[in-house]
């Protein structure tokens, strides 16, 4: 086939030739010279097979590809470029030929193949295609002897060391094909002899006459052998690692490198035998190598390799592994404190993963069979060695590491486990001396005590307190280990109950007999911290209950000493209950199977869990059972004497033991209470009913008191015990109940509602049985239900309708719905804000329960939505507000009752019309949730009625409102348009609209003169974003919304220039509760339903965002207690809470206070607010402080305690200069805080009023400063 021939035929001639348009594709570079040659041999082949009427399959092209390479190689000077086209397209037609054809042709196409390759006209993509080809012939022919590959083989084998990288790639990668083949064929062997024959020949003539292409062929022999070495015969591979530790001897970089790379591909490689001796000789001597010149790349090779290598050799040969292991660990060590970051962490890896996989139980045994040995120290043994080595990454030269060297050591801990104590004591002592460097020269304190909690861990705080033990018995407390305390709080498992009975409850006791004996001398600080110490002892059984392993042999010495705090020391009952707790909960998850997440299982708790087992937990639930009943009366006996700040712990402990203890011991306990119970309640209803009035009235009316709080705790002890009561038992508290659902005693009426809904929640079985009963119980008590029952009543409610709703019938379900109905819509307007959400979560719950209804579910959720909206029938104006609120409730939460809210609207314009702030403020409530809910379409249609009865009738109850007006109306303008509105706005509003428009423009003005950077892209959003539900945002007066700050600073609604007072104006002219309304709830801080979503690109509405949700800073006020704080950090306070007059000198040093102790309003809205605003935020230091006066006692110079309230504090608050980037906020603050110090001594025996009373600040002496001044 000539050049002439070899024209490309018209594309649209060759539509029908797939192999051809394949070709085509895979060259189309039409700038490359070679690609357009293989499309004009590919198109040229292609005319001529039609041409001939042969199929263009693809055995034809193989055919005519085979012989037009035969015939062009039997020309004397065959031209170069055709050649490697063909050599092109030959590897794509092999690779669609079939194995049965090929193996026929496969001595003619290697044939065709060798003498192709010999042509001195061949170029470099021809050499490429062609070592594809015998890649393919070699990897598809099985069970043939050698002599039929090895001539093709030793060819390929020929290029290893070409000139061109892209040649020797493709003969490597050829190599490695076949040798992978050869693996399970006796063809193996000799394929490896070639490729070891041809590198001894290259290293042989480089050893015996040095040149620089000797060497080139060496290092492209070694290139080879980096993915062809995991492979080879095992033979073949023992002589060339020997060649290689020969090679290593030369030092040579470039040759250890490569050397270093195929030693660390054979280590990964997942292959049989291999030659360890030999390998390990190569790793201690690459190990041995490392010096301070070495580069970081290769000590990073090595560390990697000595990691893949040892792993390898310890798998072969265990023994001649861990001999090396000193070797390996010292190489890794001096990687590690190299410097070099990638080495670092090489060597930090390799070092967790050698330690977790060549250190195992018999090599610690013969360590710790040495170290009990006379001749142990002479003699270290490998393990002492390791351990030696990496106590050494402790010392000062690894200091930059030292963050490396801590996760080292803690992991040879984990891994040593108990046996640690014996072999790294030194190291422990070790990182203790590190805990008394200073902060400035150590950088790395959490991870230390990381690395001493994971030894803690390991060895047990038996052992490791043996090593760095508390000192409590020293003089000087400061000497003490105090510090060791956090880390044996968070570090303690698996720990004895045993060591804390005999080791640390003797230290506590000590403890607590030397605090009372230095109180009695006086010594009041330190009487505190040894009290704190003795606190911090007791802690610890928080940390020796988690998951201790001999709870079942000690846990019987322990119980005498915890039922005795629980009676003496009311300040342990909260550390002692939660161990309880936790010592009860993780043997029933354990024994009911419950298990955590694996993202959720800590490493400590895994160390729990692997020592546990149902078994075990199964022994230890026996032995609490059997004390269950002591625990019982020692925790109701503590319960009994406590405060309210442990009361619930203690009941929480109450139920844990109720629900493992056996069924009798509970019932017993359980009547005992409720004879207890009825025996109270008899004494108080005759006590009441006694009708003798004499002098013992008042101590009648104090044991009437008393004997309701008794009955309130029996109550909650009952409620306690619900897991582990039957039946009967609950029959029997509910009887108890009954009469005190109607009690006049508002305390006991909640505590019975309490247990009521504890039961509904608890006990479904129950309720089935007496749900009508129940219901008709519920319904009989509601007349006599006080206001502080109120919240629990509707936590029985929503529980029962919760389980009707799913368990119950269509029948059952309206019927509940309809009995509680007008109940649940009053509940609304609640002052009580859980008990108001309550009853939200209840009118929700009910109406999902409608929207699930798998048959008529829109019609049922409307028909409860037109139950609700009877309630607008109500006679009294609280009725009809709570049923609007309901409506807007159901709107929000349900998207297709918005179109049924719309046919509210004409009942929601009238009821506007009436002079009730309360329905108004309502129904503007329900508009606000339809305006934002609602697509455009919607509004649209609605939009003349809305602005027609928004703004129909101006009278003094409606201009209460004209701010919340004005917002509706902008919602719509944003929502509609300002077109839209236009339409149906009553010319007589105009100029409202007016002003709303200029307002707009004006935002926008501001927006447009911004910087590029920081312009603001409007939104224009139609539909407003999923918000969480606020009662506060949507219900709230003008007064407690951020529109009146808009309505002050802009023109009034009716257009003219507002002449009302300022906000803060308002704040100090009305009451306290209109002033506490105004700052807001904690619900403000959430979500706000607005019709357009926040721009988070904007970064002023972002900022503005922000600063919304923080609460707003405290001002002083006549009836309270909050002092000012100056830019010197010093808090001034009005002593008894009322104003008195400040002297001018005062004025001009606090100028943000004025004379009736208010903050000054002046100038809010000035044009210079901003300014002003700023300066203030700079100045005031802090917010709020508790002066504790009530603690202070009247007949003496400190502090009481007061009955059912905390020990006495004060409260001083924190200055937030003190984060201030400038040196002089900073200073300002610490004087602040300093000049708190120095007065300690100054006011002992004081009691804290006093002490932070105007004169025990030194205000006196600016007093009597200025006095001073006015005489002369």
């Amino acid at each position: 086939m000539g050049d002439a021939e070899m024209a490309v035929a018209p594309l649209e001639e060759q539509s029908g030739d797939e192999f051809c348009s394949f070709v085509i594709s895979h060259f189309r570079n039409v700038k490359n010279e070679h690609h357009l040659h293989v499309c004009d041999a590919i198109g040229a082949m292609s005319q001529e097979l039609r041409d001939q009427n042969l199929p263009l399959t693809p055995l034809i092209y193989f055919g005519a590809t085979c012989s037009s390479l035969d015939r062009l190689l039997s020309e004397a000077d065959p031209p170069g470029h055709l050649l490697d086209a063909l050599l092109a397209v030959l590897p794509l037609v092999v690779g669609r030929t079939s194995l049965a054809i090929l193996k026929s042709k496969y001595i003619y196409l290697s044939e065709v193949l060798i003498r192709a390759l010999r042509a001195k006209a061949i170029g470099a993509n021809g050499i490429v295609a062609g070592l594809k080809v015998a890649s393919l012939m070699l990897v598809v022919m099985e069970n043939v002897a050698w002599e039929d590959l090895s001539q093709l083989y030793c060819f390929v084998v020929g290029y290893i060391t070409h000139d061109r990288a892209k040649v020797r790639k493709h003969s490597h990668l050829c190599l490695r094909d076949a040798l992978e083949k050869f693996l399970a064929a006796p063809l193996l062997a000799p394929a490896s002899e070639i490729i070891k024959n041809d590198f001894e020949r290259r290293y042989l003539l480089l050893a015996g006459e040095a040149s620089s292409k000797g060497a080139e062929e060496v290092l492209y022999s070694l290139d080879a052998l980096k993915i062809c070495l995991p492979f080879m015969a095992p033979k073949s591979l023992t002589t060339i690692l020997k060649y290689f530790k020969s090679l290593l001897e030369w030092g040579i970089p470039l040759v250890t490198e490569r050397i270093t790379d195929a030693l660390s591909t054979l280590c990964l490689h997942p292959r049989g035998e291999i030659p360890s001796e030999i390998l390990l000789d190569l790793l201690c001597f690459l190990a041995k190598s490392i010096s301070d010149e070495s580069s970081a790349d290769s000590m990073t090779l090595i560390a990697r390799m000595l990691d893949a290598g040892m792993k390898r050799v310890f798998l072969v040969n265990r023994e001649l592994c861990v001999g090396k292991l000193p070797i390996i660990f010292n190489a890794l060590k001096e990687i590690l404190g190299s410097g070099h970051e990638e080495a670092c962490v090489a060597a930090l890896a390799a070092f967790k993963s050698l330690i977790e996989s060549c250190i195992d139980e018999r090599l610690i045994k013969q360590g710790i069979d040495n170290t009990s040995s006379a001749t142990g120290k002479n003699n270290p043994t490998v393990i002492e060695k390791v351990c030696a080595t990496l106590e050494k990454l402790l010392d000062y030269q690894y200091e930059a590491v030292w963050h490396m060297s801590f996760q080292i050591v803690s992991t040879l801990f984990e891994k040593l486990g108990k046996y640690s104590s014996y072999l790294l004591e030194g190291t422990l002592m070790n990182l203790a001396l590190m805990e008394k460097l200073p902060d400035e020269d150590f950088a790395y304190r959490k991870q230390l005590h990381e690395c001493i909690g994971m030894a803690l861990a390991a060895m047990g705080p038996d052992c490791f307190l043996r090593i760095l033990p508390l000192n409590l018995d020293v003089e000087d407390l400061s000497a003490a280990n105090l510090w060791l305390f956090p880390i044996l709080k968070q570090y303690t498992v698996c720990a004895q109950l045993s060591f804390f009975s005999n080791s640390i409850l003797p230290m506590a006791v000590k403890m607590k007999v030397f605090s009372d004996k230095v109180k009695q001398e006086g010594k009041l600080q330190l009487s505190r911290s040894v009290d704190g110490i003795f606190y911090s002892l007791w802690s610890l059984l928080l940390s020796f209950c988690n998951y201790p392993v001999d709870t079942a042999e000690s846990f019987k010495y322990l119980e005498a000493g915890l039922c005795m705090a629980l009676e003496k020391e009311s300040g342990l009952c909260g550390i002692v209950c939660s161990s309880l707790q936790i010592l009860i909960q993780q043997n029933k998850k354990v024994v009911d199977r419950k298990e955590n997440p694996a993202a959720e299982v800590s490493p400590l708790e895994k160390l729990g869990l692997a020592v546990y087992n149902e078994q075990v937990a199964h022994s230890n639930l026996c032995v609490l059972k059997s004390y269950a009943g002591k625990f019982l009366h020692a925790l109701s006996e503590a319960y009994a004497n406590s405060c309210k700040d442990i009361g619930g712990i203690l009941l929480e402990t109450l139920g844990e033991f109720a629900s493992i203890a056996e069924k009798k011991v509970v019932s017993d306990f359980f009547k005992a209470k409720m004879l207890r119970l009825l025996k109270v309640t008899t004494k108080t209803a005759v006590s009441l009913n006694s009708k003798n009035l004499d002098l013992m009235q008042i101590d009648r009316a104090t044991h009437v008191a008393s004997a309701s709080i008794e009955r309130a705790q029996l109550f909650d002890v009952a409620a306690s015990l619900l897991p582990g009561l039957d039946s009967k038992e609950i029959d029997l508290l509910i009887v108890a109940i009954k009469p005190a659902l109607e009690d006049a005693d508002g305390m006991i009426q909640k505590r019975a509602y309490k247990v009521l809904s504890m039961i509904f929640q608890n006990s479904n079985g129950f309720v089935s049985r007496n749900l009508e009963k129940l219901l008709t119980l519920l319904v009989e008590v509601l007349p006599s239900c006080q206001l502080p029952a109120k919240r629990c009543r509707l936590d029985c409610l929503f529980f029962l309708i919760v389980y009707v709703l799913k368990e119950g019938s269509d029948k059952s379900r309206l019927s509940i719905t309809t009995s509680f109905l007008t109940e649940i819509i009053l509940a609304l307007k609640e002052v009580n804000k859980k008990a108001r959400n309550r009853a939200y979560e209840i009118l929700v719950q009910i109406g999902h329960a409608f929207e699930e209804e798998e048959e008529d579910h829109k019609e049922k959720l409307c028909e409860f939505f037109n139950m609700v909206a009877g309630g607008l029938a109500g006679d009294t104006p609280h009725m009809i507000s709570a049923a609007v609120t309901g409506l807007a409730r159901l709107a929000y939460e349900f998207s297709d009752l918005v179109s049924a809210a719309y046919n509210v609207l004409p009942s929601t314009f009238l009821l506007l019309q009436r002079k009730n702030k309360e329905i108004i403020k309502a129904n503007l409530g329900l508009i606000k949730v339809l305006v934002a809910k609602s697509q455009v379409e919607g509004l649209q249609t609605h939009l003349r009625s809305m602005v027609e009865g928004l703004l129909k009738g101006q009278d003094s109850t409606r201009s209460h409102f004209k701010a919340k007006v004005k917002l509706l109306l902008e919602m719509l303008v944003k929502k509609c348009g300002i077109d839209a509105v236009r339409e149906v706005m009553p010319e007589e509003h105009m100029k409202l609209l007016t002003n709303i428009r200029k307002l707009q423009e004006r935002k926008e003005r501001s927006h447009s003169s911004k910087s590029v950077a920081g312009r603001s892209v409007l939104s224009k959003a139609t539909t407003t974003r999923m918000s969480r539900w606020n009662h506060t945002k949507i219900f709230s007066d003008f007064e407690e919304t951020e529109s009146l700050v808009t309505v002050h600073r802009e023109n009034s609604i009716s257009g003219r220039q507002s002449k009302g007072p300022s906000m803060l104006q308002l704040k100090r002219s009305g009451s306290k509760r209109t002033r506490s309304a105004a700052k807001g709830l904690q619900e403000d801080s959430f979500e706000q339903l607005d019709d357009e979503p926040l721009d988070l690109l904007d970064t002023q509405k972002t900022r503005s965002a922000l600063r919304s949700t923080q609460p707003a800073k405290k001002r002083m006020d006549s009836d309270d207690d909050e002092p000012h704080i100056d830019s010197d950090g010093r808090m001034i306070i009005i002593d008894g809470g009322r104003g008195k007059k400040v002297s001018k000198k005062q004025n001009e040093e606090f100028p943000d206070m004025d004379t009736d102790g208010k903050s000054d309003t002046r100038s809010h809205f000035s044009a210079g607010s901003m300014r002003n605003q700023k300066r203030r935020k700079t100045s005031d230091a802090g917010g709020w402080a508790y002066t504790g006066k009530e603690y202070a006692s009247k007949k003496a110079g400190g502090d009481v305690k007061r009955k059912d309230k905390l020990e006495p504090y004060a409260y001083w608050p924190l200055d937030r200069k003190m984060l201030s980037r400038r040196p002089e906020h900073r200073a300002a603050a610490r004087k602040g805080m300093a000049s708190v110090a120095k007065m300690t001594k100054k006011l002992e025996g004081k009691s804290v009023a006093n002490a932070l009373s105007v004169g025990g600040l030194g205000y006196k002496k600016i007093k009597r400063m200025t006095g001073n001044r006015k005489k002369m």
